[in-house]
């Protein structure tokens, strides 16, 4: 096995799937899929329960491996990868956070830096908490027990931040905040972008979230890519029924929440 150690730590590296097919028993979830998510770019994977998003999201760092099709992270065949190396190398963030309920915020954050052997692994830790807006003299201590949902949530941005990635994989990150807190963190996440640009794939069912956070959409409907596109040109020009039942009921709940 060879690994990612190469990548230069801080900077952003491309993701690709190609042609890649997964099947579970006799369910295929993701039939044949193709997506390029360019350095620095985020990319939203966007889908109704069962679309394979989620499962696509995995194959990037074999937490799912594909019967078919090439994964490829910074142009290299995942398949190839050292698998506990590939993931200390891409960040991710699954939709409850997946903090280490035993351990402090701090150490949590330092997990990653610590198993690569980085020496200031906990320098890199504070680093990466100021960053998502958490003073770690404030929050550094405490057990996640003890953070409300979205500081837990920033936590594990903190977390798959630390070791500076080059990529980062974002499972549903927000979907189980209030709208308050939910429309906080998102603005946290758009602030880390823009100072970091690691590259991002994004896992959501909600297209006004995707519209706001990625550079383009692919939208998923039963493991196969129904469009992809910018926002704009999925609400100007769908290029299927599904696509455009998406945008109308996006649209609408955005009419509502105005309304309300």
């Amino acid at each position: 096995m060879t690994g990612p150690s190469h990548f230069a730590p801080g900077a952003s590296i491309p993701l690709s799937a190609r042609g890649v097919t997964v099947r579970f028993r006799e369910t295929s979830a993701v039939r044949g899929v193709s997506v390029d998510v360019p350095a620095g770019a985020c990319v939203a994977l966007v889908g109704e329960s069962g679309s394979g998003k989620t499962t696509l999201l995995r194959c990037f760092n074999r937490m799912v491996v594909p019967q078919s099709g090439v994964v490829s992270v910074g142009h290299a065949d995942v398949s190839t990868f050292d698998v506990a190396d590939l993931r200390r190398h891409v960040g991710y963030v699954p939709q409850h956070g997946g903090l280490l309920p035993h351990w402090r915020v701090l150490r949590n954050v330092a997990l990653v830096p610590t198993l690569l052997g980085d020496v200031n692994a906990f320098d890199a830790a504070r680093s990466a908490l100021a960053l998502v807006g958490l003073d770690v003299e404030r929050y550094g201590e405490r057990f996640p027990h003890e953070l409300s949902g979205g500081q837990r949530q920033r936590v594990a941005l903190a977390r798959a931040l630390a070791a500076r990635p080059g990529a980062i994989l974002l499972d549903e990150p927000f979907g189980a905040l209030d709208a308050i807190t939910r429309a906080d963190v998102q603005g946290a996440f758009e602030r880390l972008r823009e100072e970091l640009r690691v590259t991002t794939v994004l896992v959501t069912h909600d297209l006004a979230e995707a519209a706001r956070l990625a550079t383009e959409i692919v939208v998923l409907k039963e493991g196969r890519v129904e469009q992809r596109g910018t926002f704009g040109s999925l609400v100007h020009t769908p290029d299927t029924a599904y696509v455009e039942a998406l945008v109308r009921r996006a649209q609408s709940a955005a009419s509502s929440l105005l309304a309300s």
